[in-house]
């Protein structure tokens, strides 16, 4: 059976016609390994992408997506082409992520674990349970497939966004499904009610409860609408100037884009700080105090503005990753930087593994 990872390749994301779905799930009966791959291939991106939105957690969304493509292999000889394919294996997907849920905590961010800090006093230690939400890389996404339904109430990129995402940890694991499969992949009350294997009325009411509770969490405004209402100039200026601000070790710089209320969050380190001058206190204290050298690359994460941030290594005489930063816009200003800083927060992300002095590709 192929299980490979398949980052969006374009292979991956062209959708079969019903024939050559047919007669590759007729070969994928017969113990066609290959048959199968294709068969699953053109899914597999979006599947991922899912139980990241159910688990939070890239990495557990990986081991989720195995798990079901497993789970689909095993059961091919039973499968009777009631429904399509791609809600057939929704259905097991969800499943095997709903029994995660049962096993492991939930994930969150920081705002949602402790209160904001006095920036005067020391971060507290990393939390290294499993309790972190993780960063999302764009390329995951497996955009190109167009297989979201145009009933669906979120697009695939707010699907992803920070949160949305967080506000999703907040359901209970069946609401969280339900509002997934119709909010984000526009799946009708009866292709979820079998998925799940209850009633249509039972999901119109479970997305009734679910759209309370996330509502109350989500901004007015998503980040694509705020990415849509900045021309591509206006981005560039903004990445530019935040990757000179840190490089250069210039604290007013980066506070001059914070919005007065802006937030800093640092997972795995429970300490968050909220306002632009409790920020700049920590930043001038610490991170941007000088005493680090830095170089940041762009990239793409939770639909999200971000950077691959590495530290100068005196030993190794390299930069090492040291965090992704996401950024969340209001406008042109930084409402928050959701910092993940651990070098496991790149696994996904197409950046370097290290960087040599000059901060190319080493």
């Amino acid at each position: 059976m192929t299980t490979e990872p398949e980052h969006g390749t374009k292979a991956a994301r062209m959708a079969l016609t019903a024939t050559e779905e047919r007669e590759l799930l007729e070969a994928a009966r017969r113990s066609d390994d290959d048959a199968f791959g294709r068969l699953a291939g053109p899914y597999r991106g979006e599947l991922h992408a899912h139980c990241y939105r159910m688990l939070g957690s890239a990495a557990d969304a990986e081991d989720a997506l195995q798990e079901t493509l497993l789970r689909a292999w095993r059961a091919l000889p039973s499968f009777e082409g009631r429904s399509s394919v791609r809600s057939w294996l929704y259905k097991i997907a969800t499943n095997v992520c709903l029994r995660a849920i049962e096993r492991r905590p939930t994930r969150v961010l920081p705002v949602d674990y402790a209160p904001a800090a006095d920036p005067h006093d020391n971060p507290a230690e990393p939390v290294a349970d499993a309790v972190w939400l993780e960063p999302y890389p764009d390329e995951r996404l497996g955009l190109g497939s167009g297989l979201a339904s145009p009933e669906a109430r979120y697009e695939q990129r707010e699907g992803v966004e920070l949160a949305f995402i967080a506000a999703l940890q907040h359901l209970p694991a069946r609401q969280r499904a339900v509002l997934i499969l119709r909010d984000v992949l526009g799946f009708s009350a009866r292709e979820t009610a079998t998925a799940l294997e209850t009633t249509p009325v039972s999901v119109d009411s479970a997305l009734q409860r679910a759209h309370k509770t996330v509502d109350k969490r989500l901004p007015e405004r998503s980040q694509q609408a705020t990415l849509r209402s900045l021309n591509n100039g206006a981005l560039r200026l903004v990445a530019q100037r935040y990757v000179t601000a840190w490089e250069r070790n210039d604290v007013d710089a980066v506070v001059a884009m914070l919005a007065e209320d802006a937030k800093l969050t640092m997972p795995p380190v429970p300490t968050w700080y909220r306002g632009r001058e409790q920020v700049a206190i920590y930043l001038g204290g610490g991170p941007l105090a000088g005493t680090r050298h830095w170089r940041l690359i762009p990239a793409r994460a939770n639909g999200q503005l971000a950077f691959g941030r590495y530290a100068w290594n005196d030993k190794t005489q390299t930069f090492m990753p040291r965090a992704i930063d996401v950024l969340t816009l209001h406008g042109a200003q930084i409402q928050e930087i959701t910092a993940f800083v651990t070098p496991d927060a790149f696994r996904g992300f197409d950046l370097p593994a290290i960087l040599d002095e000059s901060g190319t590709n080493s």
